[in-house]
């Protein structure tokens, strides 16, 4: 099975913008076995300026771009280093490859893009995608890496997009403010209702929130890929989805 991870910077990283060694170590550990047992693995992982902000000792994530893009080139680069020694320790070699909207509208660059992709993971590599940040800007950027991860998904024809998120999936309602709040364990048709409860913002050191997942999750649908929300507090969670047991929330799209 050919599947997508989504890595998002709350699951990487502390509060601080400093690596979660731990949880990063679990994760690697994980896909490093789903490959083993045959899958081909594809991680999309955002992270880059939050642990470029913890590396620059900044006290907050910055707003201006140039600041951003120079925590970018930081944090990247002790991300991808990250990656490859723990991976290595598993015998997976990674690669890197950075996106912008562009690349991913311009025809050519789009199948350069997967030209490269198929080639990769015939060689058994391990691909780790992220927005290039460093040189994003409004015009060219996707903005966010779960849009990105289900255009990934979608354009290598990957069975499943799996959302590694901060909570267990969609609820009824803000489970944090609302303790009548129950989990969402399978959606099949994007409603009025269901898009209503996507709020607004992510954490304080990322990007994203349920609105984008929402948004990945339309990608997927439309295209015949299923997409899933797990929290990515735990891992080990990718094990009972691909033992098919019942974890997160489920995007199935029609037919499926």
């Amino acid at each position: 099975m050919r599947i997508v991870v989504k890595v998002g910077t709350s699951t990487l990283a502390h509060a601080t913008g400093h690596l979660n060694i731990r949880r990063v170590e679990k994760l690697c550990r994980v896909l490093s076995d789903l490959k083993n047992n045959g899958h081909e693995v594809i991680l999309v992982s955002s992270g880059a300026i939050g642990m470029g902000v913890g590396k620059l000792s900044l006290k907050e994530r910055p707003s201006d771009i140039p600041t951003k893009q120079a925590a970018a080139a930081v944090g990247q680069c002790e991300l991808m280093y990250t990656y490859d020694k723990l991976f290595q320790e598993y015998n997976h070699t990674v690669a890197q490859i950075l996106l912008t909207g562009s690349d991913l509208s311009h025809e050519d660059r789009y199948h350069n893009f997967q030209n490269t992709m198929r080639r990769l993971l015939e060689l058994g590599v391990l691909p780790i995608i992220n927005e290039n940040d460093t040189i994003a800007t409004d015009e060219i950027k996707v903005g966010d890496n779960d849009t990105l991860s289900a255009i990934v998904a979608v354009s290598i024809g990957a069975k499943v997009l799996v959302l590694l998120s901060d909570i267990d999936g969609l609820y009824t309602a803000d489970p944090h403010k609302d303790e009548n709040a129950t989990l969402i364990k399978e959606v099949k048709e994007l409603t009025p209702d269901i898009l209503s409860l996507a709020g607004d913002e992510g954490s304080s050191l990322g990007t994203g929130g349920m609105k984008t997942k929402l948004h990945a999750a339309q990608i997927c649908m439309e295209s015949g890929c299923e997409m899933v929300i797990l929290n990515g507090e735990n891992p080990s969670l990718l094990y009972d989805l691909f033992d098919g047991k019942e974890v997160g929330t489920k995007f199935s799209p029609k037919g499926f």
